[in-house]
């Protein structure tokens, strides 16, 4: 996908020195992906404490099981 917008430079040119990326592109676009990356495991850690844990399952016995 196309996009026109306006960075400012020496924040990009930061990333992409920062990242050893070839190109401003790829550099925005692995920035991109670590932010959407970074947000998902955010969402997964406010999951802690919130999930039943059963002491007794036997996640070795499962795998038995379904060989």
């Amino acid at each position: 996908m196309r996009a026109t917008f306006e960075l400012e430079e020496s924040l990009v040119e930061d990333a992409r020195l920062a990242g050893r990326h070839a190109s401003r592109e790829e550099a925005v676009r692995c920035a991109l992906e670590e932010y959407v990356r970074r947000h998902r495991q955010e969402k997964i850690i406010e999951l802690f404490g919130s999930v039943e844990f059963d002491e007794s399952y036997d996640y070795k016995a499962a795998r038995k099981a379904s060989t």
